[in-house]
């Protein structure tokens, strides 16, 4: 179904709105009772705008294409419709071995987003007895394992575009039995170079199958996957919902590029943002840099790339929305979603990566045991090849995983700030960094530095070349945001008051060398290798070794100077010394004291041991029998 685009290249909306008279309760939608109990364990009340228009459209049969915003309901909008067509079907049987046929496939654009929707699959048929079996193809383990389970023959199957096309060529994965497919986060499935797997797809699925495609966006990606698996859809769109948000407060600094270290270290000592904090920057070595920077002053921070294997990632999330961990460094590598000026989408997936055997160049990297990895990491510590050195757009070209994406579809759970560290080079990227924030009806804001032409490279350690252009994509960002009814006010920081730190950001900044972050990478890798599933399971059950699984431990790459950690009086502006006295739900910047046992002289330890035996053969002090 082709629709004409508006300015900015996103389907014009059709006659099907978000003013129809939506269900106010679950128990209008005719669940059933599995669904409903699991619903209220889940502590939903009433169904979101998405969710109370999605479920009665999907359970008539109807193709659909909704767009809703991040952070809306939108996964449990497709969710619930697929486990009561698959409940209902199984009660219609007439025998159990009817019942046995992969009924949805679900595709998502990461890996990260597939572990999400597995859980939220599995949250919602807890109640389903052994009715509902789903399984995640994008998890680490040999080809011959996934297909022993695909043998099995789950109800529901969650994976990438690639992994499916893998099993289908080899047999393991047969979809005559199909009856739902879903694609989450649909623009974002062809940006990621899946056409050539979602088109294999669509041939070998039956032709009856019902499709629902979500989306945060309409674009004209989405009217292509309209035409290979939604005949005719209903199209569901709230911009109402997405008008009345306004609860991200947007704010832009224009500074040198060794000031944004400055301000960041300000923001985390002086706690100007209270909350939990995601910082988005260029590249994987700008993640690295940051930690280390941060380190110099204690200030604990997580890093999350595609870098990183895929369990770590997921292990992040987790722990980033349990509040073990506050401050997240995300890389934004594959979330530049298309250029904004002239490319047309058929050159966007012309440059498209190939994808031969739905393998992620991560895995291929990784390979079946973890020395490969360990290759990998040798190979950065003695200088990548040129080949993979960074390109004229600052993207490392280092082993990744193509699969990795956290700016769109993973859910953070009440983040108080997104800082762009790193402005993005679109302006639909930088829309869905900021979308997560401000969910959940909490309130958020989106903190961006933006270098002036005239400040670039002037401080060549700390430059990229992504940030050559940041005032028009800046003007872009603007302007996109003033058609969404929001505005970005500048942030006024007194930069005067700050001159007290910059000879600490000297400090700090020479001690980040290139060879230190070279280092860094190296070891998170290797300790990311120890952190195993098994080794995981073990430190759960003895809670004391729990901190052998912390991702915000030091580095130590560089060379900490002690005297950054702690911040003299003298130094503070005005009111801040009763700021830091409060707590804000950081992680701690200090470690907790120890009992340690005091040591004397030449580091002896005094009292607490008894006293110490004494050899006479080698003591002058040794008494004497005689007089």
């Amino acid at each position: 179904m082709k629709r004409k685009l508006n300015s900015n290249n996103e389907p014009e909306a059709t006659a099907t709105s978000s003013k129809k008279t939506s269900p106010t309760s679950f128990d209008k939608l005719n669940l059933a009772p599995p669904l409903l109990q699991a619903i209220i364990a889940q502590k939903f009340s009433t169904p979101t705008p998405v969710q109370a228009q999605v479920i009665p459209a999907a359970l008539a049969g109807k193709n659909i294409l909704a767009r809703s915003k991040t952070g809306s309901g939108k996964t449990a909008a497709y969710v619930l419709p697929v486990l009561q067509a698959i409940l209902s079907r199984k009660a219609a049987a007439s025998s159990s071995s009817d019942t046995k046929a992969v009924s949805a496939l679900i595709l998502v654009p990461t890996r990260e987003l597939a572990v999400q929707v597995s859980k939220v699959v599995e949250a919602f048929a807890v109640y389903c007895a052994q009715d509902v079996r789903v399984e995640n193809l994008t998890r680490k383990e040999d080809d011959k394992v996934q297909r022993a389970r695909l043998a099995a023959l789950p109800d529901i199957v969650v994976a990438t575009p690639g992994r499916v096309a893998v099993h289908i060529n080899s047999s393991s994965l047969k979809l005559d039995n199909l009856t739902h497919v879903v694609v989450d986060e649909a623009d974002l499935v062809l940006s990621y170079g899946y056409d050539e797997d979602l088109q294999m797809i669509a041939k070998v699925m039956p032709k009856s199958v019902q499709a629902i495609l979500m989306s945060a966006t309409l674009r004209a990606e989405v009217d292509t996957l309209s035409t290979l698996f939604a005949q005719d859809p209903v199209v569901i769109e709230l911009d109402d919902e997405e008008k009345e948000d306004g609860k991200v407060s947007q704010f832009v600094v224009k500074c040198a590029e060794d000031e944004k270290f400055l301000l960041v270290y300000a923001i985390f000592v002086l706690k100007l943002v209270k909350g939990k904090t995601i910082i988005f920057v260029g590249d994987i070595d700008r993640c690295y840099r940051l930690k280390l920077f941060l380190e110099q002053f204690a200030i604990k921070s997580c890093v999350l790339n595609s870098e990183l294997p895929v369990n770590s990632r997921i292990h992040v999330v987790e722990e980033f929305n349990k509040n073990v961990y506050d401050i997240i460094i995300a890389t934004d590598e594959n979330e530049i979603i298309g250029e904004e000026n002239t490319k047309s989408t058929a050159t966007k997936k012309k440059s498209a990566p190939k994808k031969d055997d739905g393998k992620s160049t991560k895995e291929l990297a990784e390979g079946e045991n973890e020395e490969e990895v360990v290759d990998e990491s040798q190979e950065i510590a003695n200088g990548p090849p040129k080949k993979k050195q960074k390109s004229a757009k600052g993207k490392s070209k280092a082993k990744t995983d193509k699969d990795y994406g956290v700016a769109r579809g993973i859910d953070f759970k009440a983040v108080a700030c997104i800082l762009n560290f790193d402005l993005p080079t679109t302006s639909k990227s930088y829309t869905h960094r900021i979308g997560r924030t401000a969910r959940a009806g909490q309130a958020g804001m989106a903190l961006s530095f933006v270098i002036p032409a005239n400040q670039y490279r002037k401080h060549k350690p700390t430059s990229i070349s992504s940030t050559e252009h940041d005032e028009a994509v800046l003007t872009k960002i603007t302007t996109a945001q003033e058609k969404r009814g929001a505005s970005i006010e500048p942030y006024a920081f007194d930069m005067a008051k700050l001159e007290g730190f910059r000879y600490r950001l000297g400090d700090a900044l020479k001690a980040v060398s290139a060879g230190a972050v070279r280092e860094a990478r190296v070891r998170e890798l290797r300790q990311e290798l120890v952190k195993s599933d098994k080794l995981k399971r073990h430190f759960e059950e003895n809670p004391n070794e729990l901190k052998h699984l912390r991702h915000d431990g030091e580095l130590r790459a560089a060379k900490v100077r002690p005297h950054l950690k702690h911040v003299p009086e003298y130094l503070l502006p005005g009111g801040a010394k009763k700021a830091l006295e409060q707590e804000v739900g950081f992680v701690s910047a200090y470690k907790k004291p120890e009992d340690k046992k005091k040591r004397g002289k030449g580091g002896r330890r005094v009292g607490g041991g008894g006293k110490r035996k004494v050899n006479p053969l080698q003591s002058f002090k040794a008494k004497s029998g005689r007089r």
